[in-house]
């Protein structure tokens, strides 16, 4: 019996292999297993996609093994990848003028930002944008931070010259602001919420949709030049886990869920990650692809090193495909 049973298994394993006239329809291939090192910064706009697409398997799906590591910023991300450490990091809006010099590849556009801001303290005298003339003010050189933080003072005519300037880690603002030390700061989320919780008093000045009529802040998802050039298929594989998540998590009815996974990877409270649901428009999969192909996706990055250059935190205008790899976006629009 238990021989006729293993002779009926082998007849049917046979049988779903041969088509009509005894062609052999060949089962799909699964995707050979990748072990990526991603980075990460602690907050939901960061997270939002990547952790939706570990926890609903997503990544799986496309043979890909994700191990996260968290970083403060963009540029130290950057290095990170420099080192050989990391092969694929998430970036606000900031470290994007270090993929201008061509110092990283763009590969997914995942939102559009308005997590920075800046926070004054009335009890310092910092009530408006004019008032931080003189006054002691913390922010993060090279991040989105400083890049506010220079669009907020060129609207009121002053500069960095105008006040003092405190270059400091993101990871220590809150704890600055609280203690007084400084009169104002430039900082995002989550930090930002956690600072005006703590202060009830201090003053959200402004934010980067403040400036939406002359600058654009995306975020994306990076890599180095090379592995770009050498790793197309995986970023394509990734960007298919990505795309799922991401229509996954753009929908507000599951935004409780999606903050569920932020929080647990933060270790922080589910009400501290729905409170930055607000910090970006969530793109999804097919909204990326559109805004490919009528050319939206690149007006946002010209504008956004537009603004860099005014800044004069990069010299010149470069193409944006230069370091925008829109391909690994448009192969991967079949991930449904």
């Amino acid at each position: 019996m238990k021989m006729r049973k293993k002779m009926l298994a082998v007849l049917l394993t046979a049988a779903m292999t041969m088509g009509l006239g005894g062609s052999t329809v060949m089962a799909a291939e699964a995707p050979e297993t990748v072990k990526l090192n991603v980075a990460y910064m602690p907050n939901y706009a960061a997270l939002w996609a990547v952790t939706t697409g570990m926890e609903k398997g997503y990544f799986e799906e496309q043979g890909i093994e994700i191990t996260l590591y968290e970083f403060a910023d963009g540029p130290t991300e950057i290095a990170a990848m420099d080192s050989g450490s990391i092969d694929i990091a998430y970036i606000g809006p900031g470290a994007h003028k270090l993929c201008i010099n061509g110092q990283a590849t763009v590969f997914n556009l995942q939102q559009i930002g308005d997590a920075d801001c800046v926070i004054g303290l009335p009890s310092h005298g910092v009530e408006k944008l004019e008032d931080l003339k003189g006054k002691t003010v913390a922010y993060a050189s090279g991040t989105s931070s400083e890049m506010l933080l220079n669009t907020a003072l060129a609207s009121v005519d002053m500069t960095l010259e105008d006040i003092t300037a405190m270059d400091m880690d993101p990871s220590n603002m809150v704890t600055a602001m609280v203690s007084g030390s400084v009169d104002a700061c430039a900082t995002w989320s989550p930090n930002s919420t956690q600072i005006i919780n703590e202060l009830p008093e201090a003053v959200k000045m402004c934010s980067n949709m403040t400036y939406a009529d002359q600058k654009v802040d995306p975020a994306s998802w990076i890599c180095k030049p090379d592995y770009a050039k050498e790793n197309h298929d995986i970023l394509v594989r990734f960007n298919k886990a990505l795309f799922k998540a991401m229509d996954f998590g753009s929908d507000e009815a599951n935004y409780e869920e999606v903050a569920g996974y932020v929080s647990k990877q933060c270790a922080t409270d589910l009400d501290t990650a729905l409170a930055q649901t607000g910090d970006g428009k969530w793109f999804n999969g097919e909204e990326i692809q559109t805004m490919i192909e009528d050319g939206t996706m690149e007006n946002y990055y010209l504008t956004q090193q537009q603004g860099f250059i005014a800044t004069g935190d990069v010299e010149k205008e470069v193409p944006v495909s230069d370091y925008v790899d829109f391909s690994a976006m448009t192969d991967a629009a079949d991930y449904k």
